[in-house]
């Protein structure tokens, strides 16, 4: 396949995912798919709620939403426009794929097929059905692609490797890929900077960067920096739609145990029955907790999260991402600031 028949494939996929980021009637002349694999496709949704119970339909079609705006024509040409070169390597790529929020490893997927190289992906026990879902719906578009995508229980007979986990594994894939390419990512979260003139639409926006898939994504915002005057009941009343959330079990247990803890430790909170708020430096906070932190200079703030880059996946905010768009990166945004599709064309 040249660059013009994978490409043109993908965008494809992306026409027949768009039935599914809300819950449909099938239509043949609309979706692309027979009744039959349409409903397949609706069920393994529905299971993948069974396997985990963090992926919610909606969570599921709010990411397979996020797929389809990747998968945009005019996006995907910009993209690969922007490469030299993309003629098929058939390289052999290993790919260990994290599975905290639904399809997450969409993107290392892309990258490894659009760039002519041949995917061996080691799926999260998390997250096991959705992408062999899209993988097959893929091939049925270009057939060619079989030869191009296996999932496996162990990966072996690869030319380079990417692999995501926490700061933990990522220590043991450095000692175990150490003799191959390789991309290695890291525990990684996202903050956010208010000026104090945020308007009432991206207070609204902006809690999506905080409650998408239950917070359980590095570009969901754990931390937020605001200045001294900013009135925090203003991000509440902002955050009142999701108050919802609180009434899924395993959120609920987070929020449970965690106030219980910050109670018995004497910790200042301000919460609001299903979000704790707690000031303090780190950037990192746990599940239904967002840190937050005072600022006197805006510049000062600059300095910080340059210092902490490392550990930063996304910054929301006036001239950052903007309010509401965390956790919708576009195709040329790079989990970790690595650049996918340069480590793959390099491989040649």
């Amino acid at each position: 396949m040249n660059i013009e028949e994978r490409k043109n494939a993908f965008v494809q996929l992306g026409k027949v995912l768009s039935n599914f980021t809300e819950k449909n009637l099938w239509e043949s002349h609309a979706c692309g798919l027979t009744k039959e694999e349409f409903e397949e496709f609706e069920t393994t949704l529905v299971r993948a709620k069974v396997l985990n119970p963090w992926f919610t339909e909606d969570q599921v079609r709010k990411a397979i939403s996020g797929i389809v705006s990747m998968l945009d024509k005019s996006r995907l040409e910009q993209w690969i426009d922007s490469y030299e070169s993309l003629e098929e390597t058939n390289k052999a790529i290993g790919v260990v794929m994290a599975g905290n929020i639904p399809i997450v490893g969409f993107h290392d997927f892309l990258c490894v097929l659009i760039s002519g190289n041949k995917l061996a992906a080691k799926l999260s026990s998390e997250d096991k059905i959705l992408l062999p879902m899209i993988s097959q719906v893929l091939i049925q578009l270009e057939p060619r692609f079989q030869d191009h995508i296996e999932f496996v229980e162990r990966l072996q007979g690869f030319d380079a490797v990417i692999a995501t986990g926490s700061n933990n594994s990522a220590r043991y894939f450095e000692s175990y890929f150490k003799e191959y390419p390789a991309i290695i990512r890291k525990n990684r979260t996202s903050v956010a900077v208010f000026t104090g003139n945020e308007t009432e639409e991206e207070l609204t926006a902006f809690a999506e960067d905080v409650f998408l898939y239950f917070g359980k994504g590095c570009r969901n915002v754990t931390k937020i920096y605001v200045p001294k005057e900013f009135d925090l009941n203003k991000l509440f009343q902002a955050f009142y739609p999701y108050q919802e959330i609180v009434n899924h079990n395993k959120y609920a247990n987070n929020y449970d145990y965690n106030k219980a803890v910050y109670l018995m430790n004497q910790v200042e909170l301000i919460e609001n029955g299903f979000l704790l708020m707690k000031q303090d430096s780190s950037l990192h906070s746990p599940l239904s907790v967002l840190n937050y932190e005072y600022y006197n200079s805006l510049d000062e703030v600059i300095s910080q999260l340059e210092e902490k880059k490392d550990t930063i996946q996304c910054v929301v905010g006036t001239n950052f991402t903007p309010f509401g768009k965390a956790q919708t990166p576009d195709v040329s945004d790079y989990a970790d600031g690595v650049d996918t599709l340069e480590f793959l064309l390099a491989l040649k």
